[in-house]
């Protein structure tokens, strides 16, 4: 029990990485791949806060989510004045930048050896009620005036420009907020493992962040929490072959992008009212009074002897 309790609690911190990157990859277009910088810097302040100054967890929380803000915000300014790939290439270099200080911080950071003696506080409960308020920020975030000029960034930048939107505010705010969620992930995965190595926050990880956007599908919150659930769980399933888990698991990411590009669910959203919505429309086609209609509806069309209304039918 306590093994998938453990798995589950890594799946809701990974779900807190997603929901920023795909706020600023599937809702904003904006390419990035070095959201495990933000991760780190969270875990690293929510530990120190925490573990050294004896803070409540909340406060660690809020400390993480600020500074890993406060980062995004140093390095957005220049940085996103880059369009494409280039940026993209840019928090590459700042994530690996990020690693390679934290691994030279000496007794600051606990350098290559690790920083121990991090309390534990993040359980499945405190990660799952974490992740609910996420998910329902984001939403929120997204059904709003703010994510309408995401989206109108994401599709074309020139045209969001022209319509008045101020497209260099709103990437910055974007990039912001993913940076923040990533922060508090970072926080949750310190107070989880109780133990921090530079080396657990490299490319890898950023590098799993986006894939998993991709893979859910770009401009679907839904997406990216399916894919994040299956993506964590893969590995773990199939851990008795643990010489081919990882096989699986980039099986699982290839075959995805060769048979359905878009991502498991493209843009689609789920929703309740949108399930009882497509219930009663499937209840109202399959009903004796709905078929009846559409048979007068064709048989008002055809004209005498089949032939159509305009007179195409036989004299």
């Amino acid at each position: 029990m306590a093994y998938f309790e453990g798995v589950a609690i890594i799946i809701c911190v990974n779900l807190m990485g997603v929901l920023g990157v795909s706020l600023l990859t599937g809702f904003t277009g904006i390419f990035s791949f070095g959201h495990a910088a933000y991760m780190a810097i969270g875990a690293y302040t929510s530990a120190i806060v925490v573990g050294r100054f004896g803070m409540p967890f909340v406060v660690g929380l809020i400390a993480a989510a600020l500074v890993a803000t406060a980062a995004s915000l140093i390095i957005g300014y220049p940085t996103l004045r880059l369009v494409g790939d280039y940026f993209a290439i840019a928090a590459l270099g700042f994530g690996e930048a990020t690693r390679l200080l934290l691994d030279n911080g000496g007794d600051f950071t606990g350098g290559p050896r690790g920083f121990v003696g991090v309390p534990r506080h993040t359980t499945l409960l405190i990660a799952a009620v974490i992740v609910a308020v996420g998910v329902l920020v984001m939403r929120n975030i997204i059904g709003s005036r703010f994510g309408r000029s995401f989206l109108a960034i994401r599709e074309d930048r020139l045209a969001a420009e022209a319509m008045g939107i101020d497209t260099a505010r709103f990437r910055i705010l974007s990039l912001a907020i993913s940076a923040a969620y990533a922060g508090v992930a970072g926080s949750m995965f310190a107070h989880y493992l109780m133990y921090l190595q530079p080396v657990m926050f490299d490319i890898n990880k950023s590098t799993e962040l986006a894939s998993t956007v991709v893979f859910g599908g770009l401009g679907s919150l839904t997406g990216s929490v399916l894919a994040c659930i299956i993506l964590t769980a893969i590995p773990e399933l199939f851990r008795p072959f643990y010489l081919w888990r990882m096989v699986f698991y980039g099986l699982a990411l290839v075959s995805t992008i060769v048979l359905r590009p878009q991502g498991l669910l493209g843009s689609y959203e789920f929703s309740v009212a949108g399930l009882r919505r497509r219930l009663a429309g499937r209840r109202l086609a399959g009903s004796p009074s709905h078929r009846a209609a559409e048979g007068d509806a064709v048989r008002a069309d055809a004209g005498p002897r089949g032939g159509a209304r305009d007179g195409g039918g036989l004299p």
